[in-house]
Order: structure tokens, then C-alpha cells, then sequence
């Protein structure tokens, strides 16, 4: 064992699980992340969901009185989703209270079928902070063309957000613009700006994937030079564009009203090829004030043989630009790319969605009392 991970908080790095289970909650495994590998936050996501609720592990009883209530399918899935949620919150408003709510927080996301509904979106949001009730709750959005005057609309509301499945720079920039013209928004309102919190989940395995299988299909000596660097230069960029964001007049006149920095999120950072290091998008991307939500195996492979070595992003800006261009030099359209993954994401997601409605669909017929 090595202290990586106490190395990584100590640079500005939030650890957050990418995972959340009713069993996790239950068996007391959360409790003991938290208070022995320095993790302060839980993501969530449709997918996430699908895979602990369809594994049956301590949702019967829950299941059961659903059937019994004869609730609908999607509301089923909303209450057994927020509960899961609201009680994570609970096990880590400690942590919310120690880092002044920067951290301790659990995010849960809007229907991915929403994904290019605006006023949707805004709605879902607000049923979804009223269902969890919890000051430490993030409301994740998709990072989607109508993603963005959602978030504005939410954030102007006092709602905490995660903006989620962000892929390309130029998204990038109107996320954090969304950001702030939320809070001039909520700042109308004379709400209080300290309150509300917001990261912005930067994706970056999937950047990788995606790109290597086209430079394997080019297949020449100069293409393969190329692979598996795409993923951390996309990253450390998003990070130069977060240095500038939050260092502009508009900001500063933000931040003097009380407002909080919208944090970079490293998400998608467990290794897709098992020719990469599986701590490579936690070593490459340690910078101060970021996130970085892993899956559990990433979060043990950093506690076994993370390489912490303070600051892995400032003094890479020129470096990482050069690595993009070459991959343009390749023919690899860098637009296309960013916005197929951010197509597929949303798909995905709705994929998982679906499948969660049908199992627990399944399990509720099953439960469902006999008439009379």
C-alpha cells in the first residue's frame, strides 16, 4: 500500500466514487471509503443504477411495497434511485460540513431521455433537489445544446449542478459560461451565492477510445506514435480553459458576491486498454481544485500504485495542443470525434435507462399482490 491517495488530497484533488449500490450504503463499505480512502463525494449515472438495481442486492423490500402501492415503473425507479442517494448524502453530510460544501456531495441525474429537452430538463431538476431533499445533492445535466440554458435556468434557481458528459473544449467554455450566467441569475434574486456549488465532468478514457480505434485503423508507425495521449491532452487543456474562465472581470465580480468556482471534474477515468497504466488518468491530471470520480477499481489501483507527483497539468498547455494537432495532422477530425462521444453518451445512458424501467418493470409484476 502506498499513501497515493492522501498524496492526491493533499494536491487539491477531491476523490469521488463513481459508484453507488444500496448494498455499499448498507454494509457500511461507503462509511469505510470515506474514513480510510480519503473519499469525499459519489457520482452517479443511468448506467450506475441499471447495474445495482438489477443485481436485486437489498431492493426487495423497497420493490415489494412499490408492487403493493401499484406505482408506476418510472416512479418506482425515481424513488428507489433518490433513496439510494439521499441516504449516501446522509453518510457523507459530515465531510459537506468539515470542507464548507465544497465536497460531500452526491449526484444524482435528470432522465438521460430529457437530454434535448430544455424545459424538461429544468423541471426533472427541480423534482429531483425536492425528492432528495438534501443540501449536498448535485443535479447532474448533460452538457448538450439544450443542456446549456438548463443549467443557466437551475443553477438561477439555487440548485447545485453537475454538468455532465462534457467532451470537447468549445463545450467546455459554454458550460462555464452557463455557469456564471446562472449565478448573475440567482445573484438578481438576492440568493445567496456561497450556497450553490457546481462541477463540470470532463470526460476523458472515452476521448482516447474513441481516437486510438481510428489511429489503429490508419495503422501506420507515425499513427500509433499518436495513441493513448488524445484523452490527458484534451484534459489539461479544459484545464488551461477553467484558468482563464475564473480569472476574467466577470468572475471576479462574482466571486466578491460569494460565489464558488465551478470545479473541473476528471470523469470517465478508468483505463478502457489494458496496455495503459490503470492509474494513468489520475497520475496525468493532478491539478489543484479538480475532481476526480473513479471507479472503484481505479480508486484501489491509485492506493496500490498511483504515481502522486504534485502538479501533472501546469507548464503542459503547448505540449498538449501540439499532441491534439498531431492527431488532426492524421485526418482525425477532433469535431467529429468530441461530438459523436457526446452523441453516443447521451444514447448510452438512455440505454441504461431503459433497461432499468424494464427490469424493474420485471420485478414489480413479480411482486405485485395477488387480487382479493
Amino acid at each position: 500500500m502506498t499513501d497515493a491517495l492522501k498524496r492526491l488530497s493533499e494536491e487539491g484533488v477531491a476523490i469521488w466514487l463513481d459508484d453507488l449500490s444500496r448494498k455499499r450504503i448498507t454494509s457500511g463499505n461507503l462509511a469505510e471509503l470515506i474514513d480510510q480512502q480519503h473519499v469525499v463525494g459519489v457520482t452517479t449515472n443511468p448506467t450506475i443504477f441499471q447495474k445495482a438495481i438489477s443485481s436485486g442486492d437489498g431492493y426487495e423490500q423497497q420493490l415489494t411495497d412499490l408492487a403493493a402501492r401499484k406505482v408506476t415503473v418510472d416512479e418506482a425507479v425515481r424513488m428507489i434511485t433518490t433513496a439510494d442517494v439521499r441516504d449516501a448524502a446522509d453518510i457523507l453530510h459530515p465531510v459537506f460540513e468539515a470542507t464548507g460544501g465544497q465536497d460531500g456531495r452526491v449526484s444524482i441525474e435528470v432522465d438521460p431521455r430529457l437530454a434535448h429537452n430544455t424545459k424538461a430538463t429544468v423541471a426533472e431538476a427541480k423534482q429531483l433537489a425536492w425528492l432528495v431533499d438534501r443540501p449536498n445533492t448535485l443535479i447532474k445535466i448533460p452538457a448538450t445544446k439544450a443542456g446549456l440554458p438548463a443549467i443557466t435556468e437551475v443553477i438561477g434557481n439555487g440548485i447545485s449542478v453537475n454538468v455532465t458528459l462534457i467532451f470537447s473544449l468549445e463545450r467546455y467554455r459554454e458550460v462555464m459560461d452557463a455557469y456564471q450566467a446562472g449565478l448573475e441569475k440567482a445573484k438578481e434574486k438576492g440568493l445567496d451565492l456561497s450556497l450553490i456549488h457546481s462541477v463540470a465532468s470532463f470526460f476523458v478514457s472515452r476521448v482516447d477510445t474513441e481516437i486510438d480505434k481510428r489511429i489503429d485503423a490508419l495503422g501506420t508507425d507515425e499513427a500509433k506514435a499518436a495513441r493513448g495521449k488524445a484523452g490527458v491532452a484534451n484534459a489539461r487543456l479544459a484545464y488551461q480553459a477553467y484558468e482563464e474562465v475564473f480569472s476574467t472581470d466577470r468572475w471576479s465580480a462574482l466571486e466578491k458576491a460569494g460565489a464558488n468556482k465551478q470545479r473541473p471534474l476528471w470523469a470517465s477515468t478508468g483505463v478502457k486498454d489494458p496496455a495503459y497504466k490503470p492509474t494513468l488518468y489520475v497520475d496525468e491530471l493532478v491539478a489543484p481544485n479538480t475532481v476526480n470520480t473513479m471507479p472503484e477499481a481505479t480508486l484501489q489501483a491509485t492506493e496500490e500504485g498511483g504515481q502522486i507527483r504534485g502538479n501533472a497539468v501546469a507548464g503542459t498547455y503547448e505540449q498538449s495542443r501540439a499532441e491534439l494537432d498531431a492527431v488532426e495532422k492524421l485526418g482525425i477530425s477532433y469535431d467529429d470525434v468530441v461530438q459523436l462521444l457526446e452523441d453516443e453518451g447521451v444514447e448510452k445512458f438512455e440505454a441504461s435507462w431503459n433497461d432499468l424501467l424494464k427490469s424493474t418493470e420485471a420485478e414489480l409484476e413479480r411482486l405485485a399482490p395477488s387480487e382479493g
